[in-house]
């Protein structure tokens, strides 16, 4: 007895990666293994069975360490955006500038590897790596299977919300009846119903946790409902019972099978990138107000609205549309360098590349990379797409402002989509919105979990920053 119940409590640490191994040099960069320690294909009894683990580590953790220091404020950073500051937990991803983003410790080349694809695909589902960002765990093939029937059982849409989509001007932005959409749906929320009901703070993560299988289960029927109400006749496929990426591209009306390939690559790849993006940082801000997760991702989405973060791959494309036009048909390398030059000394930049925190080409890139090379590699625009990866970073060193002259993840996806007939640029938002949701809301079951308090930072004015630094 004494010696199963040891053995037990192993596994469990095991599965928490609170014993853990690290290569050697690599403070950031967990030993590559294969995590897998519970078959069970419920999603919230296998957290049930995780968190208390996880809220004593934390605790001991603060216990030991709460007034460490672990970084520097400098006048320069709260003036430039808060760059790199370390200032908030988010255990669903960490963003390494070398190597990119990593889920629960693994890479995107390590998740293609390991994460279940649909039965003939080659791409993971996304099922699969929420699953991953909410326990940390790859799961099998049965978890991911479960997910997908749960996630088609809560797709069903109120009918307010329905009537609401339906009845929008056609020049509302798509990602302004997004939100709008989302907000709506607050109606159906658990938390805000146990809440004032007056739940036990211990048991928030529990209706946070219904709320967003909920509304990530509804999200892809809310999308495809705005776009056929603003690009199509308005009228929208029933739901099936299939995966979440097959039954989206069906209500979105595409039925090639390498779209469904691309939309499952696409929403597995934009889900997180750590807690400091707006999106991110703007879910779990408005979360910690115990604002329910459908006000938190809707706040999350007018964020991601914004020119400097979702909208990104739309410019893009409106960028080497403009090249085309400015340029014509075969384009050289002088020629591009040219309109590059002239881009930058007009006091833009060029879209798609640069990043905040990378230091080389995204990973993100990479993967779209391959998709297109495997499945489009004589489209004209892709080949425009692969001279700018050409050309772009030898320009942008020898301009010497962007620290980071590799592309993200912004600079191939609208080509993709824009090759299998979605052309609509406005709506390329929604859909990164639809793929955000898996790690935003992961992070904040956690963040109700862990039972993170209120945020609240002490913001300064000039003339008080100035009498700091003279004393």
């Amino acid at each position: 007895t004494f010696f199963k119940k040891n053995l037990q409590f192993i596994c469990v640490m095991q599965s928490l990666k609170i014993i853990q191994r690290y290569s050697v040099g690599a403070v950031l960069r967990p030993a590559i293994s294969y995590r897998r320690f519970s078959d069970t294909t419920d999603l919230k009894a296998r957290l049930a069975e995780l968190i208390p683990v996880k809220k004593a580590e934390v605790a001991k953790f603060k216990s030991a360490h709460e007034n460490t220091v672990i970084g520097q404020i400098t006048i320069g950073s709260i003036y430039k955006g808060m760059r790199s500051m370390k200032g908030l937990v988010t255990e669903t991803s960490l963003l390494d500038p070398e190597e990119g983003i990593r889920f629960r410790g693994y890479s995107i080349p390590e998740l293609q590897k390991l994460l279940p694809c649909a039965d003939g695909g080659e791409t993971p589902l996304p099922e699969g790596i929420f699953w991953l960002l909410m326990t940390g765990e790859i799961p099998n093939k049965d978890q991911v299977n479960a997910i997908s029937k749960e996630w088609a059982s809560r797709s069903d849409l109120p009918a307010h919300v329905v009537h609401m989509v339906s009845h929008f001007p056609s020049h509302l932005h798509p990602m302004s009846q997004f939100s709008s959409a989302i907000s709506a749906m607050q109606s159906e929320s658990h938390f805000a119903k146990a809440y004032a009901d007056g739940v036990n703070k211990v048991k928030y993560w529990e209706t946070t946790y219904e709320d967003t299988m909920d509304l990530i289960a509804k999200l892809p029927s809310v999308a495809a409902l705005i776009f056929r109400h603003l690009y199509r006749d308005g009228k929208m496929a029933a739901p099936k019972e299939t995966d979440w990426s097959a039954n989206f591209a069906h209500m979105l009306g595409f039925t090639d099978p390498n779209f469904v390939e691309l939309l499952r690559l696409y929403l597995t790849i934009h889900t997180d990138h750590e807690g400091g993006n707006v999106s991110a940082h703007t879910c779990h801000l408005v979360g910690s107000a115990l604002s329910d997760p459908y006000l938190s991702f809707a706040a999350s989405m007018n964020g991601l609205a914004g020119p400097l973060h979702g909208l990104a791959n739309q410019e893009v494309l409106v960028w080497l549309t403009n090249l085309q036009k400015d340029l014509g048909g075969e384009v050289s390398d002088e020629q591009m360098r040219e309109f590059m030059w002239n881009t930058l000394n007009n006091g833009q930049v060029i879209p798609g590349y640069g990043h905040a925190v990378l230091r080389k080409t995204d990973p993100r890139y990479t993967c779209q990379r391959e998709f297109a090379q495997k499945h489009l590699p004589d489209d004209p625009l892709f080949k425009l797409v692969s001279q700018v990866f050409r050309v772009a970073p030898g320009v942008m060193q020898e301009h010497g402002k962007a620290a980071n002259p590799w592309p993200n993840v912004d600079a191939h996806s609208g080509v993709l989509l824009k090759y299998y007939g979605l052309t609509e640029m406005s709506y390329y938002t929604v859909l990164f919105g639809v793929s955000r949701a898996l790690g935003v809301l992961s992070s904040l079951v956690w963040d109700r979990a862990l039972g993170l308090p209120i945020e609240r930072p002490k913001s300064m004015t000039t003339e008080a920053l100035k009498a700091m630094v003279s004393k």
